[in-house]
């Protein structure tokens, strides 16, 4: 059995309590995690404190050799963690070697950048009073990053990456059905020479660890990833300690294919923008804007791609898309297809689960595409986490623009044009935190990463997330 890591040690939930993980291809127990409470969540807070006082004092540098030794240690075993992700998450193992990678990745990019300076200030001339000002970054203290079950790797580094880099120590809580890939990573940084009570990792409902996390006065800052519900009430649950807090929500993410764009350079990113992660990605594109004139063109070869994607267990090199992740996830793309359905769309690919013997104790649905829907529906107004597309014919680029808008999230958009006007005013007026000019929904580690409205707020990747795990302090130094 899986164990959780406190204080560089694996341990049991002090109850004995356990939770089982399945498989979603195949519903096969893989292993059991302890489940732990409240108690062995304070543990964990209370090793990262400790820690941290002398982490946070350790030379920039001296933190980044660390990181890279550890990284270095996990990158010596990351098809183990792949499998692992797989077997878990259900996504296919290609899919889940990526993801490892950019685990690994993620840690360098940020340990680099300490390496480079990325901890200095700056220096501020105070002639009146003859004296010199200073702007100095300080590490925040103990974080508690909160990783949903989509994207668990690089979601985790998102946040541990820049955190640890600059001086914090972390106490990370897993989603339920996916620590295993988790706690293996972090077994191979404390074997890679990371000090001990620097990274913790605490498995356990998200109501009884995460909430813990959330009002404890010694957790300074929380990252959270995960569904807008939940994402309010952890603001609602920081706002009594007054955390700093980064939350990266839902999105329902609109594509606009103009009448100039070049259809199979679109088709191709909506596809991988819809389709990959069997649609379980907030920054999944998931609703569809495409110009009249080149509807039925474009509707078509996103259909043949939809047809043509490989459904198969994440353990067949050859599958493009697995499962969904839980039975819940198919249940609700259902109602939603069903909805659309009910209110006069038409389904032109997929809409069903899969046939056939290998199917049958995975939560599988096909690739679907529907048109026709009426702007009612919940295809628009909500968000559809997994495979199902709902495209809509628009007479204009004012006309799609203000469709984009009308959702409440506004975390990623995509515009496919050879006009640069139109891609400008996509650029302008989009209420999004990315835009994507004919390019694939890829977040790239160089640049912000973040939404707004009830996608979020606060950023990860780039430089700009160290704002976001350090405080600023002023000092003033007479001559």
């Amino acid at each position: 059995m899986a164990k959780m890591l406190i204080n560089g040690e694996r341990v049991d939930a002090a109850s004995g309590a356990t939770t089982d993980i399945r498989n979603p291809a195949t519903g096969q127990h893989v292993d059991s995690v302890p489940k732990a409470d409240a108690a062995d969540t304070r543990k964990a807070i209370e090793a990262a404190a400790e820690a941290f006082k002398n982490w946070s004092k350790l030379a920039p540098h001296k933190r980044g050799q660390m990181l890279m030794q550890a990284s270095a240690c996990a990158r010596a075993k990351l098809d183990d963690v792949a499998q692992l992700l797989t077997q878990e998450q259900g996504k296919p193992i290609r899919d889940s070697r990526i993801e490892a990678e950019r685990f690994a990745d993620n840690i360098e990019i940020y340990a680099g950048l300490v390496n480079g300076g990325a901890m200095s200030g700056k220096h501020v001339p105070l002639p009146a009073q003859k004296a010199m000002g200073l702007v100095v970054r300080r590490p925040i203290g103990v974080v508690g990053a909160i990783i949903p079950w989509n994207f668990p790797l690089t979601l985790m580094a998102n946040k541990i990456a820049p955190a640890m880099a600059v001086g914090n120590t972390v106490v990370v809580k897993p989603a339920s059905t996916t620590p295993l890939s988790t706690l293996r990573l972090a077994e191979l940084m404390l074997e890679g020479g990371l000090p001990a009570g620097v990274l913790n990792v605490v498995t356990g409902p998200g109501g009884v660890v995460g909430e813990e996390l959330i009002r404890h006065p010694w957790v300074r800052k929380i990252g959270f990833t995960g569904e807008t519900g939940t994402g309010k009430q952890v603001a609602r649950s920081a706002a009594d300690e007054l955390k700093h807090v980064t939350l990266e929500l839902g999105g329902s993410d609109a594509a606009i294919v103009c009448d100039d764009a070049d259809l199979d350079v679109a088709a191709r990113n909506v596809a991988i923008g819809r389709f990959f992660n069997a649609g379980q990605a907030c920054l999944a594109i998931k609703r569809v804007y495409v110009f009249d004139s080149v509807a039925d063109d474009f509707i078509a070869r996103i259909v043949a791609r939809a047809k043509r994607l490989k459904l198969g267990s994440g353990m067949d090199d050859s599958a493009q898309m697995g499962p969904l992740h839980t039975e819940k996830q198919r249940a609700e793309i259902e109602a939603q297809l069903a909805d659309a359905v009910q209110r006069g769309g038409r389904v032109v690919a997929g809409g069903h689960r899969p046939s056939g013997e290998e199917f049958s104790r995975g939560y599988y649905f096909e690739p679907t595409v529907v048109v026709d829907v009426p702007d009612d529906a919940r295809v628009w107004t909500e968000e559809t986490f997994g495979p199902l597309l709902p495209i809509r014919r628009v007479a204009s680029l004012d006309e799609a623009i203000d469709l984009a808008n009308s959702s409440e999230y506004g975390l990623g958009s995509s515009i496919f044009t050879r006009d640069m006007a139109k891609a400008q005013r996509a650029i302008d007026e989009l209420e999004a935190g990315y835009t994507w000019v004919n390019a694939v929904q890829v977040a790239h580690d160089e640049l912000p990463f973040g939404g707004t409205k009830h996608s979020g707020y606060g950023k990860e990747h780039g430089t700009e997330v160290l704002d976001y795990y350090t405080e600023q302090k002023s000092v003033v130094v007479a001559t």
